[in-house]
């Protein structure tokens, strides 16, 4: 059994992922719940419930889930006031024949579904908010001179049980101050998530739209497909990231990407503007471990 998990908040992630395959659950059932044990803290200001809010003041979550064995997948995006975007993303793939759904027919269909309304909102995610939006303007003319990113940290929990299983899922409240509908990566499958156990699994974090623009991490899973080992699909990802942020004239974009395979090789990579850390769910226990900078 094995997780891998985007960022510290990871950790977190890993457990909870671990203990529900040593209870006996399924790859998903693991990346769903750590997805979800993520959404449920509010120190995680990028995730789920004290998620930081969008340029007017609402918090809109963005998730996906997929399983390897079947391709099966679903996803929500712009969801407001349910707390667990993740498991909506899941009876999204389970109880309909959609792929995707947005806005307030995500919500509709998650209230139809039992999830609870309230409030996203945390005292402290408002003030974090006000206080990044009075640093907005600086960090958008002068990025060179702010080293605090707007906050756009995913939660994506990867996940290979006992028999070579494999399942995903990402959850993320987005590009903090975003304009209102704004979608990046995470609920995008074969963009931010793709999980196929003949090859294996690969999510993204940082800047969705320069994930967007790159490929999407599907070619993460393709590059391992052809036999490379899920390091060297990682690297080759985050150069073609390098390499589309040269063509377009800009710094390379805060981006970090993981991978693992069904014989439990794992990778992870980063763009030199990121400090990328991962956690790493094993045999009862969880490390934190830094992903390798891949050089423009």
């Amino acid at each position: 059994m094995l997780v891998l998990s985007t960022w510290r908040f990871g950790r977190i992630a890993a457990r909870a992922a671990l203990d529900e395959l040593e209870r006996g659950g399924s790859a998903l059932d693991a990346a769903v719940a750590g997805a979800q044990a993520v959404e449920d803290d509010p120190s995680a200001m990028s995730v789920g419930y004290g998620g930081l809010a969008n340029a007017v003041g609402t918090v809109q979550l963005d998730a996906c889930v997929m399983e390897g064995a079947t391709l099966a997948c679903g996803a929500v995006a712009g969801l407001e006031n349910i707390r667990h975007p993740a498991a909506v993303a899941r009876r999204v793939m389970e109880k309909t024949p959609h792929l995707l759904l947005v806005g307030d027919g995500a919500r509709l269909f998650a209230i139809q579904e039992g999830f609870a309304i309230e409030n996203l909102n945390t005292p402290e995610s408002v003030a974090e908010w006000e206080r990044r939006g009075r640093q907005e303007p600086t960090a958008r003319k002068a990025r060179s001179k702010s080293r605090e990113p707007l906050s756009h940290d995913t939660v994506a929990v990867l996940v290979c049980d006992e028999r070579g299983r494999l399942a995903g899922a990402c959850s993320t409240s987005g590009l903090s101050h975003k304009l209102p509908g704004r979608v990046g990566d995470s609920p995008l499958i074969g963009t931010g998530l793709y999980v196929d156990d003949a090859a294996g699994a690969a999510a993204a974090t940082g800047v969705g739209e320069e994930v967007v623009r790159a490929g999407g991490v599907v070619l993460i899973v393709e590059t391992m497909r052809q036999g490379h080992t899920p390091q060297e699909a990682c690297e080759a990802m985050i150069a073609r990231i390098n390499s589309v942020a040269k063509r377009r004239g800009a710094r390379p974009a805060e981006v970090g990407v993981l991978a693992l395979n069904s014989d439990g090789e794992i990778g992870a990579s980063c763009t030199q503007a990121t400090d990328f850390v991962y956690a790493v769910g094993h045999a009862g226990k969880v490390s934190l471990r830094k992903g390798a900078k891949t050089a423009s």
